[in-house]
């Protein structure tokens, strides 16, 4: 398959390739996509055919959820049975935006694009290019992150090319996203409103607006064996190819001990790597040291995060160490992900 790549500004969108795109997904292709979280791998999400075609071109178990966007609130009660009060609390406040809720789906979803199960992961994005999309697609795009299975979400066009080129019709290029990290996932089918995914609208915020709001007990531990109810849950994800370690503690002790562990890994001829922020990263004496940013911005940190996982893998770099960040507020997303992609392998100093 030839892979067509479009350039659209969102300043200045070209509506014919606007249209073009969502010509596209209607047919039952697939067109990668930019959101203000990462890049989108979207399909007709109401076509099972199309949802199958993801899961192809992603590697992706066909029991992870994808998630389903729209552009317009009067899209929702089509795809779900109920809106519950607590949605429309959370979509006055964050809707466009980076949240996503889990409400009972209509029979209009095919289990196909859930999962397999008797609910449908539903996001607004707040995006021009995304939502100009959506519309032109008809209403209707499963889109999770454009890359392949596990590997770091894309945050710029290369890396969905790289991941892509070939296996699907279409990448837009929007240039660089803004927040860097998927949306939250709140579940509002549960007893209370339970966050599955962390991300940009944290729980500070969410419990503004709905009170208490409780934690999946897998975020920041070790997978379940249970089905995945919302994407990024049940498998490991975000990783680069190297191993990956998190060290956590005191700063002096964190770079005296990954500096020893480096020495030694190049004793073995292994290519080392370390992922930290700018007031220590000059400090280490790996191969390839990245910094994603100051310690006190964690927007940048969440922006930086996939980028510079990925430029490890640019690098060929084969083991990877990274400091650990706080997990209160955006932190706990930016943990959340490390976490993941480490495969929980965490050293406390």
């Amino acid at each position: 398959m030839n892979t067509k790549v479009i350039r659209i500004d969102e300043q200045h969108m070209d509506t014919a390739l606007i249209e073009e795109a969502g010509s596209i997904i209607k047919a039952g292709g697939l067109v990668a996509f930019p959101t203000e979280t990462v890049y989108g791998l979207g399909g007709d999400a109401l076509n099972p055919q199309s949802s199958e075609k993801i899961y192809s071109a992603k590697g992706r178990p066909s029991d992870n959820p994808l998630i389903v966007h729209i552009a317009d609130m009067e899209k929702l009660n089509a795809i779900v049975r109920e809106v519950p009060e607590n949605a429309w609390k959370l979509a006055e406040r964050f809707w466009p935006g980076p949240l996503t809720m889990i409400f009972y789906k209509s029979e209009l979803v095919p289990r196909e694009t859930t999962g397999g199960l008797d609910t449908v992961a539903v996001r607004m994005p707040v995006h021009p290019v995304a939502r100009a999309l959506i519309r032109a697609a008809g209403g209707y795009v499963a889109a999770p992150s454009a890359n392949r299975s596990g590997r770091p979400s894309p945050t710029v066009a290369k890396y969905v090319i790289e991941d892509m080129d070939g296996r699907i019709e279409m990448v837009i290029d929007g240039g660089d996203v803004e927040i860097g990290l998927e949306s939250t996932i709140i579940d509002l089918t549960s007893e209370k409103p339970t966050i599955l995914r962390p991300g940009y609208i944290t729980e500070q915020k969410l419990a503004q607006v709905l009170g208490e709001v409780a934690q999946d007990r897998t975020m920041m531990c070790a997978d379940s064996g249970q089905a995945p109810k919302a994407p990024g849950m049940k498998y490991r994800h975000y990783a680069p190819k190297g191993e990956l370690t998190i060290v956590d503690g005191e700063e002096g002790c964190v770079v005296e001990y990954i500096n020893t562990q480096i020495g030694q890994k190049k004793k073995d001829n292994k290519k080392t790597g370390v992922i930290g922020t700018d007031t220590s990263i000059t400090q280490y004496q790996a191969d390839v040291c990245r910094s994603v940013g100051n310690r006190n911005d964690e927007a940048e940190i969440a922006r930086e995060l996939y980028r510079v996982l990925r430029e490890m893998d640019d690098e060929n770099v084969e083991i990877i160490y990274a400091e650990s960040f706080g997990t209160v507020g955006l932190g706990q997303a930016i943990m959340n992900r490390l976490l993941k992609a480490a495969g929980h392998r965490v050293v406390h100093i």
